[in-house]
């Protein structure tokens, strides 16, 4: 073989390799969610996160519940490297099942405030969902309300909505009464509630307050996000049924009105951390806050950041400041109480 001829195939061979290795690395800037979260309230960032670094964004979609059982299946082989999903009670399932793993950077410890985030960096909140006290126009005058714990006063009996022990959201509420009052006043608050009901719990929040629309109770207690998507439904029916409610933000005098967070965490064994950790700082950044916020009537995490004009049109309230992974650490506490309440 001639000098020339062995150079030519080194050379060949060494541009085989070369592209091999650079598609290898195209291939490597990609990042896998698993996001409770639906397509058309993440996708969006997704594409402009994508738009901005070139970091490809491999989405997966699904039931909150049944993505943790997933990445607990999976293992160490799953391809997640990020998870998104609803409640701080739901992030603390993800820790306490060994699928998370901590990050700490500064540009995530300067943006999300402390009682939103798990103090290790296991997780941070991407929004907060406030869970105020919604009350019927003309059947119920604010003046009348005051606080959660004024609920279980008899006389609200046979007058207030709200969905079952078994959502997350309300779990995360009696959790955080825990932390506040101690779980003997938590469970004589949860007991006299359960009087008051108007009716067995059912359905879902927008359920709560279109029941309170239709005179089948005086009071519902539901997520302010869902609230909006009611008052700008493509259905008059459902748009009408929030008209006749307003926001009431309770314990404005003292710990402030109970929030809650969508969440992201870091999974334990991914395969593309940087590439996680450049998507989970993304999603936190002022300008993208504020576009969660207006498209899903969710209010930014991320302090300074502007409301949207239908949040601002509810008020500005005092918040409960309690750090959120307590309220998965007092779970399992709650959903006894709310049991021996008779809470179904």
């Amino acid at each position: 073989m001639s000098f020339k001829m062995a150079v030519s195939g080194a050379m060949s061979v060494a541009l085989s390799v070369g592209a091999l290795l650079s598609v290898n690395a195209q291939a490597a800037e990609e990042v896998n969610l698993y996001s409770a979260r639906k397509e058309a309230l993440i996708k969006p960032l997704l594409d402009r996160f994508t738009e901005q670094t070139g970091i490809t964004v491999n989405l997966v979609t699904g039931n909150a519940d049944a993505l943790l059982k997933r990445l607990q299946s999976e293992g160490r082989n799953s391809p997640a490297d990020l998870l998104i999903t609803t409640d701080a009670g739901r992030l603390y399932r993800a820790r306490e099942a060994g699928v998370t793993q901590a990050v700490v950077t500064e540009a995530l410890t300067q943006a999300v405030p402390e009682a939103y985030r798990e103090p290790e960096g296991h997780w941070y909140g991407l929004s907060l969902r406030a869970r105020p006290i919604f009350y019927v126009k003309g059947k119920v005058s604010p003046e009348e309300l005051s606080s959660y714990e004024d609920l279980a006063d008899p006389k609200w009996l046979g007058r207030i909505c709200i969905r079952s022990s078994g959502n997350v959201y309300n779990q995360s509420l009696v959790a955080s009464m825990i932390a506040h009052s101690g779980s003997e006043k938590s469970e004589q608050w949860a007991s006299g509630l359960v009087k008051n009901f108007a009716r067995s719990p059912k359905g879902g929040d927008r359920d709560q307050i279109k029941a309170a629309a239709a005179g089948e109770c005086d009071i519902a207690v539901a997520n302010t996000y869902y609230y909006g998507a009611m008052l700008n439904a493509k259905g008059e029916a459902e748009r009408q049924a929030a008209e006749k409610v307003a926001v009431f933000w309770p314990n404005q005098s003292d710990r402030g009105a109970h929030v809650n967070v969508s969440g992201a965490a870091l999974t334990a064994h991914a395969r593309n951390r940087d590439n996680a950790v450049k998507l989970l700082e993304f999603l936190v950044q002022p300008d993208n806050q504020s576009w969660y916020a207006e498209v899903n009537y969710e209010y930014p995490v991320r302090d300074g950041v502007a409301w949207s004009d239908l949040l601002q049109q509810w008020g500005r309230f005092k918040s409960d400041n309690l750090n959120l992974s307590q309220l998965g650490k007092n779970n399992s506490l709650a959903v006894m109480i709310m049991d021996r309440a008779g809470w179904k």
